[in-house]
Formats: C-alpha cells, structure tokens, sequence
C-alpha cells in the first residue's frame, strides 16, 4: 500500500499560534492526526483588543514548541512529513511573517515542497475534515474580520455574491460586548448574555436589510449600540441590549441568507444544494439553529465544521496545503505575506472580504 501524503499545517495569522499534522485515512478522506492551538487571550486581554506587536512577540515564544507538540501528538516522525503550509494572509502581517517564516524554513530544512495558504480558504474548506463534502457549495465566512457570501465551485475556485461594506459580523460581536462592558474576547459571550435578556426591548436598525441584495453592513447598528449602552445602569440592562442584538442579528443574516440562496440557485444548475457555515463566528448556537431552519425551509444541506475547527487553526490549513500538494500546487520560499488576499481576487476589494483586524 503506498504512503499516504502527510502535510504540517502552520496558523499565525493573529493572535492563535497553532501547527497540526493532516494525512488522508483508507478512504482518500482527509484527517488531523493533532491540532495544538495556543490562544493569546490573557496577552490581550488587559487591551480590549488585539496588539499586533505583541501578538508577534508570542508566536515566536511559542511557535517552535507548538509545532514540536503537534509533531509529538501526531505519532509521526519529522522524516514521515512530506510538504509543509503555512498561512501567508490575509492577517496581520508581521503575525503572518512568524508562521510564514518558521515555514519555509521547516521545509527547506527538511528539503520538502513548501505551499503557502490563503487562511479564508482554510476555513472554507475546514467542513472537510468531518464530512463529505463535495464542490459545488455555498459558503458563508463569517468570522472576526471578514463576513461573505461565496460560491466554492472547487479548490481556487470562488465567486463572491455577496459581503459586508463595512465592518465584518465577528467585529459587530466583539464591538458590541466592549461597549456594554464584556472582557475581551467578549463576542462569543453576548450570546450567553442574551439567554438572560429581553431581545424585544430594544428596536435596533438593520443597516441595507432591503436593498443590497445579500450584502452586509453592520457599521449602523454598532453605532446604535453606542448610544444605548450609555444609559446601562444595571446587569439586566447589558442582558437586554445582548439580547436584541443577537435577535437583529438572527434577523439580518436570516434575510439576507435567503436572499444568498436565490442568487447560488441561479448560478448552480444541481439539485443538490449545500450551505456551509465557517468560521469563528458559525459556532454561534443560535445563529446555526436558524441557519438550519432556512435551510429546512429552502431544501439546503447545512454543514458547519466541529466547533474546534470553525476559530483559527491549523488543521485547516494543513487541509488545504494536503488538497494543493497532491495536484503539485507548490510555492516557492519567496512567497510574500499577504496582509489583503480575496479568495474571489476579480471582485470589488471590500474590508470583510479579504482582511483581518
């Protein structure tokens, strides 16, 4: 039997530093013999938000022993590795450098094929790793720093049908839990917070909710947030203002993904529609029970990737480098760090399409 091709995936981005070892199993499927993410929270924390110096300093502490862990986790040794990627953007580009760097040299230590990886490819093509997935699909990225409508025709393979015009979903949450107090990272909190809360109390706007096609915008209703927190005097407060947040929010990106769904059934002639959900922002509870009622209500599979793989990581870079390397796709060692990288690059450049903050 002949070897199964073994990639070392690396994720410097912003502030995760992660490495994992991706092979194929008996049935050509790819899987993540280790993933080892170390987060950089309490580095951040006392900020409100992410310090790109810092965030680099970090990655270089950690990135040697990180990657030594995955290798370790994997029960392969440093020979079995056949190619190793890197994320080269978008993101913060001297994060990028770290990861891009300490790649390029593993590889050319290790005289393997190096390939550089878009990051938002990653996340795109992360569902692989616990499903069947077959191309085409539509696929909305919705994370810290971007939020898009693509249709994933197959691997370099995207049309963009539809993104944000200003600031990306995963900002809006994070924006929001700062205004009303919440300890960075305070997205992923708000939805918590909303259990507790009346998502009635609040009227909030719902910036191009019927123009636009599925195009986003979420810069109005941070500033409505804004003038609302001004007036928090107690804890019920921030869990109503929570919770008609993550009720707008649900209405929002309901529309608009029905309005995603009429422009991929134009395009894409198959009866089988697929609707994946990545990023860090499609771990979200109560956004991924309503993406699973429209697609009930419009005949779409949904597919989202495990929790652990929807934030940064490097399984699902590894992923991708795993597709590349056995169609040869290669890079050479001058491959630049890429700070803005569409994966639709004939499209429009916009903030949440092709950039991390």
């Amino acid at each position: 039997m002949s070897k199964k091709p073994i990639v070392l995936g690396i994720e410097s981005s912003c502030d995760e530093t992660a490495a994992a070892i991706v092979t194929e199993n008996s049935q050509n499927q790819p899987v993540a013999l280790s993933n080892v993410v170390s987060s950089q929270t309490n580095v951040h924390k006392e900020f409100g938000g992410v310090v790109p110096e810092l965030a680099a300093r970090s990655h270089l502490e950690k990135i040697d022993l990180i990657t030594k862990k995955a290798i370790e986790d994997s029960g392969i040794k440093i020979g079995d590795i056949d190619a190793v990627a890197s994320t080269a953007g978008p993101g913060l580009v001297v994060c990028l450098s770290v990861g891009l760097s300490f790649g390029k040299a593993f590889a050319n230590s290790l005289n393997k094929p190096f390939i550089a990886i878009n990051h938002l490819e990653g996340h795109a093509l992360s569902p692989k790793l616990n499903s069947n997935l077959d191309y085409p699909y539509l696929l909305l990225l919705i994370s810290g720093g971007h939020s898009q409508y693509l249709v994933v025709e197959g691997l370099n393979k995207y049309k963009r049908i539809g993104t944000t015009i200003d600031d990306a979903l995963g900002e809006a949450f994070d924006k929001t839990a700062k205004l009303i107090g919440v300890e960075f990272p305070g997205g992923p909190q708000i939805e918590k917070l909303a259990e507790k809360g009346n998502k009635e109390r609040f009227v909030l706007p719902k910036p191009i909710f019927n123009r636009g096609g599925c195009n986003l915008s979420f810069a109005g209703l941070k500033t409505a947030i804004l003038k609302i927190s001004k007036e928090i005097k107690n804890e019920q407060d921030k869990f109503d203002i929570a919770a008609s947040f993550q009720n707008t929010i649900e209405q929002i990106m309901y529309k608009k993904t029905n309005m995603a769904f009429d422009e991929y059934e134009k395009i894409n002639n198959s009866d089988n529609n697929i609707f994946v959900i990545a990023g860090g922002v499609a771990a979200n509870k109560k956004l991924r029970e309503m993406f699973k009622k429209i697609c009930n209500e419009r005949n779409f599979k949904s597919i989202f990737p495990p929790i652990e793989l929807c934030g940064d990581n490097a399984a699902m870079i590894g992923l991708v480098g795993l597709e590349k390397y056995k169609l040869g796709l290669l890079d050479k060692l001058n491959f630049p760090a890429k700070p803005r990288w569409q994966l639709d690059e004939s499209a429009i450049f916009l903030k949440g399409a092709g950039v991390k903050i």
